[in-house]
């Protein structure tokens, strides 16, 4: 009989040639157990995910409640669902009032291949300012739109009228004009290597957009729910964007994501055509009740005051004999070990050790930082003694 390995290698569609194959058996709170009971620190929130945690109790109560009302009933925006209802409420009271509309995806990517459509059709523009190294997903108006030729080189031809500027470059925004439909930026650009704007950056581009009557979308898909220390990087930064894109850190562990807008913009895509963007099971209601126990239990439980602090024992404690510097805030820190072979080894090292990490998709000199927000002190001491011992390790093994 075939293991879970090689039928997850057999049957999975694979997208590298060296998975992790970490065979997990149970997740709870900052913690993953293997098939053999082995307990690892998750270091990285399945990529900024679990912010509360895996498997809050709250969360599963709220899944197992709306399970035995109902589930799927019908596609996205026809019938009133109470877990959408509810939750979009939630959201729009906790956001400036232009960002009052609520459109529910299934996932970060297709948040923002709804935001820009929503921009082409809102601006009637065609030209999208995007930034070199950004990531805002893999699907093809996304890719088109991802600041790295590596990872798109094979699936060109792409979206056209795409211009790149440089992060933190002031001379550039003046690319922005009145031909451009949106500028689509990360507040904290992620796989980058979680790297901050520079005082005043983003908001140039904020006036710059509204000189040219341009819309500006944050894709807040890493960053929102708590990761920076606020609940969304806008509100660290004080720009307010046209749009906003969220996913990840959302639904407590299950699907979901939206753009968000003023209910002008948003009401360009109900018609010419009627149904300007349509979805199956964005919205879900299972995934929006989880939402909504998910954000209440960071507002609930005043996770985000926490965030500055933990931060600070992470910076403080990591082994500066080891690394070179550490980007980000909050909980979405990079490490840099300045070498992708010790990278690769520590992540290795961290398996055996018992925490897992991973490199950034742009910058893979430099290992994530993104646990869970719930991670107590005494276990950011304890996962971070692990990591300096690994890293001697690694460093006596060059």
């Amino acid at each position: 009989m075939l293991t879970n390995r090689q039928l997850f290698l057999q049957h999975l569609a694979q997208t590298s040639d060296a998975p992790m194959l970490l065979e997990v058996e149970k997740a709870e709170g900052v913690f993953l157990y293997d098939n053999k009971g082995k307990k690892y620190f998750d270091l990285i929130s399945g990529i900024s995910v679990s912010n509360i945690g895996h498997c809050h109790p709250k969360v599963v109560e709220a899944v197992k409640n709306q399970v035995e009302k109902y589930m799927h009933l019908m596609v996205y925006g026809e019938y009133i669902q109470s877990p959408q209802v509810e939750l979009a409420q939630l959201l729009t009271s906790l956001l400036p009032k232009n960002l009052s509309s609520v459109y529910f995806t299934n996932s970060g990517s297709e948040a923002n291949e709804g935001a820009l459509k929503l921009a082409k059709r809102y601006t009637q523009r065609t030209e999208i300012v995007a930034f070199k190294n950004a990531y805002h997903g893999s699907t093809h108006g996304a890719l088109s739109i991802m600041g790295n030729e590596y990872f798109k080189q094979s699936f060109r031809p792409l979206l056209s009228e795409i211009r790149f500027l440089e992060f933190n470059n002031f001379i550039d925004i003046e690319q922005i004009t009145e031909k451009t439909a949106c500028v689509i930026v990360e507040p904290i650009q992620g796989e980058a290597g979680a790297v901050c704007p520079e005082p005043g950056f983003l908001q140039s581009i904020r006036n710059k957009c509204n000189a040219t009557g341009t819309l500006l979308i944050f894709d807040e898909v890493q960053t929102g729910f708590g990761r920076t220390g606020y609940l969304f990087a806008y509100q660290k930064y004080n720009v307010v964007p046209d749009i906003l894109t969220i996913a990840k850190g959302m639904g407590g562990g299950m699907p979901i994501g939206a753009f968000i807008s003023s209910k002008e913009i948003m009401n360009s895509l109900s018609y010419n055509p009627v149904l300007g963007h349509i979805t199956t099971f964005g919205g879900h209601p299972v995934s929006a009740a989880a939402a909504i126990a998910n954000i209440k239990v960071i507002l609930d439980e005043n996770l985000i005051s926490t965030v500055e602090e933990k931060e600070k024992l992470f910076k403080q404690n990591l082994d500066k004999n080891f690394i070179s510097d550490i980007n980000g805030c909050g909980l979405l820190l990079s490490v840099n070990l300045n070498s992708e072979i010790l990278v690769k080894k520590l992540i290795k090292e961290g398996l055996k050790a018992g925490f897992i990490t991973d490199w950034f998709l742009f910058n893979d000199c430099r290992f994530r930082l993104a646990p869970p927000l719930t991670i107590s002190n005494q276990q950011i001491l304890e996962s971070v003694n692990l990591i300096n011992v690994a890293l001697g390790k690694i460093r006596q093994s060059k």
